[in-house]
């Protein structure tokens, strides 16, 4: 899957093992690292269901559109869909076998 980043900064940070365990922590930054490596391997987003400790879901209410996996909890790596258009069901909702495209919006605790 392609894995674009919402900000130049955070694409320095994601692209940077030394600035990652700058600002986060060797822990926190193995697991970005990995994470991120998951999602560019995965062809679509549907494959992310199946990688274990990933937990990749939609998130609701003031987030909706939003998708994250787990880090470190509480931490997660929120992203949103890319494609253009987005990928919709019959029913509106968000068809992850069609997103091959990813936006990294934010690092952290949203809850």
């Amino acid at each position: 899957m392609e894995v674009t980043f919402a900000t130049s900064k955070l694409q320095k940070v994601c692209n940077s093992s030394k600035r990652l365990r700058g600002d986060y922590g060797p822990r926190m930054a193995d697991v970005i690292q990995r994470r991120l490596s998951q999602l560019a391997a995965a062809t679509v987003l549907e494959d992310m269901r199946n990688v274990v400790g990933a937990n990749c879901h939609e998130l609701h209410e003031n987030l909706k559109g939003l998708l994250a996996v787990d880090l470190v909890h509480p931490d997660r790596l929120a992203f949103r869909p890319a494609n253009d258009p987005i990928p919709r069901k019959p029913d509106g909702g968000l068809d992850w076998s069609l997103v091959t495209s990813i936006e990294v919006v934010a690092i952290g605790d949203y809850h």
